[in-house]
């Protein structure tokens, strides 16, 4: 289903509050948080536009393909992009019903309120598009960097 179609208030209304939640973030940042949070969703769509787009903004391959595996390859990322990716995950798998108070210190200690309220809306937003992606199986594959912006 091509849900933005039939719902477009709804697809305008998100691609606002995405745009919103990324302000202030760094572009690195806010991909790598889109692609672990696709992965925890098994979102493909979501997954093969987050890969482009962060490559797009000049991550490398080598550390998109290590974030599947961050606990292991935690020397390819900054202790600030550790901590986003860490509070990424506990946000996305609410299996405990909380986000862990360690997470959420450890998240904190390297953003500023301001940043640390963003980047939360910034997971917050890319859970929901992955939700959207899955429920509808939006197909990979034919996404163009920035095609969305």
């Amino acid at each position: 289903m091509q849900w933005a179609k039939h719902a477009p208030e709804v697809y305008k209304a998100m691609v606002r509050l995405d745009a919103a939640a990324g302000q202030g973030l760094d572009s690195r940042l806010r991909e790598l948080v889109k692609i672990r949070a696709s992965q925890l969703n098994h979102c493909a769509f979501c997954l093969d536009m987050h890969t482009k787009d962060a490559l797009a903004a000049g991550e490398s391959v080598e550390r998109i393909v290590q974030l599947a595996a961050w606990e292991e390859s935690r020397h390819f990322y900054s202790e600030k992009e550790l901590a986003a990716i860490e509070l990424t995950e506990a946000v996305t798998v609410l299996t405990d019903g909380f986000v862990p108070d360690e997470v959420y210190e450890r998240a904190a200690a390297h953003f500023d309120e301001a940043e640390l309220a963003q980047l939360i809306a910034s997971i917050t937003v890319i859970n929901a598009w992955n939700r959207f992606g899955v429920t509808t199986r939006a197909v990979p594959g034919h996404y163009t960097p920035g095609q969305y912006k």
